[in-house]
């Protein structure tokens, strides 16, 4: 066991740090919402976290990049917003995340960064058969429980 490796399991003391995927699809708002849950309930601290997809076209000029880059901070004030009016009033410990990249590598990262013992998210509304391909790559690589919620 390499030193520093006894600080801290990934879930094995109960939980602590629960991250959540969150782009504004109703799947999405489910896990939020079935995390937020938990968060209360383990007196977690619950990290939602938007990743930024940049493989659109909109990235591939300038004056596009300009105008993604405005929508996505708009868009993480309005997540913002709707949280504290949420899990402020629970009495929730929260953050919001905004990282731009692929969206289960994102996660990961955060989660790694965090030390997060579980990463929640919603069932994709992309492709991906049933559970969809951000799930399943969590899955797929998982170094922690990941919960998909329908």
């Amino acid at each position: 066991m390499s030193e520093g490796a006894a600080d801290f399991e990934i879930g094995k003391d109960g939980l602590t740090v629960i991250i959540v995927g969150v782009d504004g699809s109703p799947p999405s708002l489910h896990a939020a919402a079935w995390a937020g849950g938990l968060a209360r309930r383990e007196r977690a601290r619950l990290v939602l976290v938007y990743v930024e997809p940049i493989a659109s076209p909109a990235y591939w000029t300038a004056m596009g990049m300009a105008g993604a880059t405005e929508a996505a901070s708009a868009f993480v004030d309005e997540i913002r917003q709707e949280a504290a009016a949420y899990l402020d009033h629970a009495g929730i410990a929260w953050e919001l995340v905004h990282h731009r990249g692929d969206p289960a590598h994102g996660l990961e990262a955060i989660a790694e960064e965090r030390r997060a013992d579980c990463i929640v998210v919603g069932r994709s509304r992309h492709g991906g058969g049933l559970v969809g391909s951000v799930p399943k790559m969590l899955v797929k690589g998982a170094k922690r429980p990941v919960v998909v919620v329908p």
